[in-house]
């Protein structure tokens, strides 16, 4: 879903998107001359590989997002979620794929080695 930064006003606008079976429901307000906030949930099922086992299993998520949203480049320290959308076209998906790919980028153990502490060592 796409949504042109410029049709964004001062009320709040509500979207909802499902990707990959992880929706994002939420609203998108102006908040400055150059800036947007997101303000949304995201919840679904994502699946991840056991970073100890390999096991591939499904890991429920449901959080709050909240972004701002910008149509020029952004030079701060003060906020590090800001999306830049130079082109003046929010991509509402790319911003879920984004979200998806950081969860299953992180480091992951299913259940059952969780909770296990002895050393692993397995030989291929």
């Amino acid at each position: 879903m796409k949504i042109v930064y410029d049709k964004i006003g001062q009320t709040k606008k509500p979207f909802e998107l499902i990707v990959s079976g992880v929706k994002l429901e939420g609203t998108l307000a102006k908040s400055g001359y150059h800036r947007l906030r997101l303000e949304g949930n995201l919840e679904g099922q994502v699946e991840l590989s056991c970073d100890r086992c390999g096991k591939a299993y499904q890991q429920d998520m449901n959080y709050p997002l909240h972004l701002t949203l910008s149509d020029e480049v952004v030079e701060t320290k003060d906020d590090l979620d800001i999306i830049e959308f130079i082109d003046g076209v929010i991509d509402l998906e790319f911003i879920v794929q984004s979200e998806i790919a950081s969860i299953e980028n992180s480091y992951h153990y299913c259940d059952e080695c969780e909770n296990d502490e002895q050393e692993f060592e397995k030989e291929f």
